[in-house]
């Protein structure tokens, strides 16, 4: 579904992502981990338009988008869930969710609905503006706000960032019903071990390069991984 193909970001002179080539099969979900500053968020943001690429090729479905600006990158059906979950704090619960589906022209509701399925607080406070509610409902809320859109494949840049531990594991069983409904999901996450848990392929990325990959469950048993991610 994702083809990333020898991609670079630089800025300011600085290479943050070094010429990284993975891929995301359609169904999966695939988290890349590592420590802060490695170049996980960044590749996120160039896939997503948001930051300019210095080389290397994005393909979606096996058409080229690199370089399109980020609503046409939402149009072709990928959307990014950001770091600190960015909701807009002064709209409603609802509000927030209509404006994850502007580029959209049809009827909302029965995507309201379901979002409102998955995440049952949030019809709880439909009409609560975004920045009362908690960090954990926030999320939420920038979870569901990105699957109005009606995504083929939904980015999530450190989504348990933050959270109570009771919150992180519903966040996660979150994770992969949206996954399970036939959402494909590409996961920055710095609780590795929750990460590998669920994701049916790893990356390890280490000073904006990708040093290891495998499946989710093979790297969670690597004696490397366990040392410098898992604490132990």
């Amino acid at each position: 579904m994702l083809r990333i193909d020898e991609l670079s970001v630089s800025y300011g002179g600085i290479e943050a992502v070094k010429h990284i080539s993975f891929q995301v099969e359609e169904g999966q979900i695939v988290t890349l981990i590592g420590a802060n500053g490695a170049g996980k968020s960044t590749t996120l943001r160039a896939i997503s338009g948001l930051v300019r690429l210095k080389s290397g090729r994005v393909h979606f479905q096996a058409e080229d988008v690199t370089g399109l600006p980020p609503y046409r990158i939402v149009s072709k059906g990928i959307t990014l869930v950001p770091e600190g979950r960015r909701v807009f704090p002064d709209l409603t619960v609802l509000e927030n969710l209509k404006i994850g589906a502007y580029l959209r022209t049809d009827s909302l509701e029965e995507d309201i609905d379901w979002v409102y399925e998955l995440f049952p607080r949030l019809k709880e406070r439909s009409w609560q503006a975004a920045g009362t509610l908690s960090g954990g409902e926030q999320q939420m809320l920038a979870v569901g706000r990105a699957l109005m859109s009606r995504p083929k494949l939904i980015m999530m840049d450190e989504p348990s960032l933050g959270l109570a531990p009771l919150v992180v594991k519903d966040i996660f069983s979150i994770i992969k019903e949206i996954n399970r409904l036939g959402v494909t999901v590409l996961l920055i996450e710095q609780n590795a071990n929750m990460a590998l848990r669920i994701a049916d392929v790893g990356y390890v990325m280490e000073t904006g390069r990708i040093t290891l990959s495998g499946p989710g469950k093979e790297l969670l048993n690597n004696e490397a991984i366990k040392k410098a991610y898992l604490g132990k």
